[in-house]
């Protein structure tokens, strides 16, 4: 209703001007009409403009409510309205709309099929011939090898970067949640990554008890400790320095904690350290960044229900933290 009157505002004013025009002009014609007949001619035109409106509103009622109350519900939006000129092409012109929309999502979605399904086929090609220079390393003798070992090694957490952001988008068919053992799947992030932790001199330090577990997705879960570990080791420099992994039960959830010594971030970069493709001040510095690696376990945590922190001050290291809801 409240749109109706706002349509139908500037017919009101002009009638309103008319209405006061028509005495002005008999006025000043000197007519001596009697004002008993003026009165009833703006009674009688009051009278059939709001005829008018009303017969306006009802025919078109629907298309008020709905432009009023848009439906969410995409089924509903093209439903016809009524059999008005004006509500029938307001209808025709959103089915076009739709129609076209739809073609457009449909191009899309087989774009980004193509590209996930290229994505993972060259995530796979890839690790054969890393495969093979693995093998030739055998042959090879120190430095040289540990050298290409290193890069192949760097070469690998990329491609699992780029498998596991892929993946993303098919979310909800690549996950299924279960107990988890925590320093079951910590043990195995530390060991994925002896080789970094020895060529830095860094400890690793594990503070689990046995047995604790929470409710996760294991695949995922390693994904992004192995993301949060690496990260650590990256910015922690110097050696005989620790990473400490701990666990704390919280009630009905459970907090895991991974403390590195590391360099640190800048206060300026908290805030936007879990933004796609953000290295911060710290990452330009130290080139060791991709600024994928917090983004892709903030969204996997979003859609796990899991809770993700960080605290950080330069020159003190860094703690990120992971909630679990409903622990076992």
């Amino acid at each position: 209703m409240k749109l109706f009157w706002k349509e139908h505002v500037p017919l009101l004013l002009f009638y309103s001007v008319q209405a006061a025009l028509v005495p002005l002009l008999y006025w000043l014609a000197g007519e001596g009409r009697p004002l008993a007949i003026v009165l009833y001619g703006f009674l009688l035109s009051t009278v059939v403009l709001a005829l008018y409106l009303i017969y306006r509103y009802c025919q078109h009622r629907e298309l008020y409510r709905r432009l009023e109350s848009p439906l969410t519900v995409q089924e509903e939006l093209i439903q016809p309205m009524d059999e008005a000129p004006l509500s029938d092409a307001v209808h025709k012109l959103l089915c076009s709309y739709d129609r076209h929309f739809k073609e457009q999502i449909l191009q899309l979605q087989s774009g980004n099929e193509q590209q996930l399904v290229f994505m993972n086929r060259w995530v796979h090609q890839m690790k054969t011939p890393i495969s093979v220079i693995q093998l030739l390393l055998q042959e090879l003798e120190e430095p040289a090898a540990e050298s290409i070992q290193e890069e192949l090694n760097r070469l690998c957490k990329g491609l699992e970067m780029v498998l596991y952001t892929a993946r993303l988008d098919r979310f909800e068919q690549d996950f299924a949640v279960e107990a988890v053992e925590l320093r079951l799947i910590v043990s195995k992030v530390v060991a994925g990554n002896r080789k970094l932790f020895i060529g830095k001199g860094i400890t690793p330090v594990l503070q689990i008890s046995e047995g604790l577990k929470v409710y996760t997705d294991a695949k995922w879960l390693r994904f992004m400790l192995d993301q949060i570990v690496v990260n650590a080791l990256n910015y922690t420099v110097g050696t005989g320095k620790a990473i400490t992994i701990s666990a704390e039960e919280l009630g009905n959830s459970c907090k895991l904690t991974v403390q590195d010594q590391g360099i640190g971030i800048v206060k300026e970069d908290l805030n936007r350290v879990f933004h796609p493709y953000y290295t911060g001040e710290r990452g330009r510095e130290y080139s060791e960044s991709t600024g994928m690696g917090l983004y892709l376990v903030k969204e996997v945590c979003g859609r796990l229900g899991h809770e993700v922190t960080l605290q950080s001050k330069p020159g003190a290291g860094t703690i990120v933290t992971l909630l679990f809801q409903h622990r076992t």
